[in-house]
């Protein structure tokens, strides 16, 4: 039980990216997910959140710049980054709090393995 996060990459400053989190395929559903990110030498931060009625809540930081989204029926989150700042640079994750399998498992505060993110000129 797992989740991936994709779409990083390298952008010069002001440019736009969009992350992707995808479960693995025993996953049918998930409650709230949320993307964190980690710069080097700092803790892990919380950049957004969104609720399984698609509710969001953004970190100051993402507020008017980031966009969080999901597709419940692929239990798929995504995350539009623009105006993008040399201080975005991290890896970002994504995480489930909760998730069900089809075996019929409840799975509780699920991470995936980031996606590296680089604002740079």
């Amino acid at each position: 039980v797992q989740l991936q996060a994709s779409g990083g990459g390298l952008v010069q400053p002001g440019g736009s990216l969009r992350l992707a989190c995808t479960p693995s395929r025993n996953i049918f559903s998930i409650n709230a997910m949320g993307w964190y990110r980690q710069a080097p030498g700092q803790q892990r931060e919380l950049v957004a959140i969104i609720l399984r009625d698609s509710t969001p809540r953004y970190a100051d930081s993402a507020k008017g710049r980031f966009t969080i989204s999901r597709d419940n029926a692929k239990s798929t989150m995504y995350l539009q980054m623009n105006s993008l700042k040399p201080e975005d640079t991290a890896v970002y994750y994504c995480n489930a709090d909760e998730a069900w399998t089809r075996d019929g498992h409840r799975h509780l505060d699920i991470w995936g393995l980031g996606t590296q993110v680089t604002v740079s000129s």
